[in-house]
């Protein structure tokens, strides 16, 4: 049996729970905030935010799920002994709801860029979905095998993305009129913080544990060999040595990932946006 969890680690799940918590009554919120202002709402406008509200479900659903049941994927680490904590299941979790999730910013993007003729913009909202779906192919690739360097290619590919999306604001700042400043700004300074989160830490961070790995010579499975292990092997553990890499990340994905997406639903009418 694993032995109780330190203070450290308690705290931390305990902060993931409430947060987990929080979120979910947050959604319920948001969407009876929707249901009451469609009354003062295009049908256009309120389809628009219907669509966020649903993507964004997808997304607070998933973090709540793998908040409460944290586990590492290439590590194979969990906190619960279940079949719910396995690597395949949180996977395909996580999948679900990071698509979801950047579909909410490439529909946010073209909907902005269509109301300002924005077409680069335009182009680069068409971009983020397909990226993503490579990242989570890379990040599949990684799982399967326990190579990092799977997940190197996946951060980057999600650094990748965060710069698009920071150049379309960027782009959109100087169309846009002066009322949708604040959310223009807020966006920037949320995005310039992701991308250089993403660029001095989380990059850098797998391609430490890779290079460790190629220095130990550390043997890696076969695709096959990775799907049968990632859906039966689980090392129940509540050591915080083996949990500190992940916690800053999860704590603030699960937490500020989240509150971003419910924001987005909640974004302002670009009707008449132009500067």
């Amino acid at each position: 049996m694993p032995e109780p969890p330190a203070t450290g680690i308690a705290i931390w799940t305990t902060f993931l729970f409430v947060v987990s918590a929080f979120n979910l009554c947050a959604w319920v919120f948001v969407a009876a905030a929707l249901v009451r202002s469609r009354p003062h709402l295009s049908p256009s406008l309120y389809a628009v935010r219907r669509r966020q509200l649903i993507l964004s479900a997808l997304f607070v659903l998933g973090c709540a799920f793998r908040s409460i049941v944290p586990r590492a994927d290439v590590q194979r680490i969990c906190f619960h002994d279940s079949w719910l904590s396995s690597v395949a299941v949180g996977r395909t979790v996580a999948s679900v709801a990071e698509v979801a999730f950047i579909a909410q910013w490439a529909f946010l993007l073209r909907e902005a860029a269509r109301e300002v003729g924005a077409r680069w913009v335009t182009r680069a909202a068409r971009l983020l979905i397909p990226l993503i779906v490579v990242a989570e192919l890379f990040s599949w690739y990684a799982v399967l095998t326990t190579n990092y360097f799977g997940n190197v290619l996946e951060e980057s590919t999600w650094t990748l993305v965060s710069a698009l999306v920071l150049l379309s604001f960027v782009q959109l700042w100087f169309r846009f009129a002066p009322r949708l400043r604040p959310f223009l700004g807020t966006s920037l300074f949320l995005l310039s913080a992701y991308f250089v989160f993403m660029f001095a830490i989380e990059v850098p961070m797998y391609v430490s544990r890779h290079r460790v790995d190629t220095d130990n010579g550390r043997g890696y499975l076969t695709p096959a060999q990775g799907l049968r292990d990632s859906a039966l092997r689980r090392v129940v553990t509540r050591d915080w040595n083996d949990w500190k890499g992940e916690i800053p990340w999860m704590s603030l994905y699960f937490s500020t990932g989240v509150w971003v997406s419910l924001s987005l639903v909640r974004a302002p009418d670009f009707g008449n946006a132009r500067s």
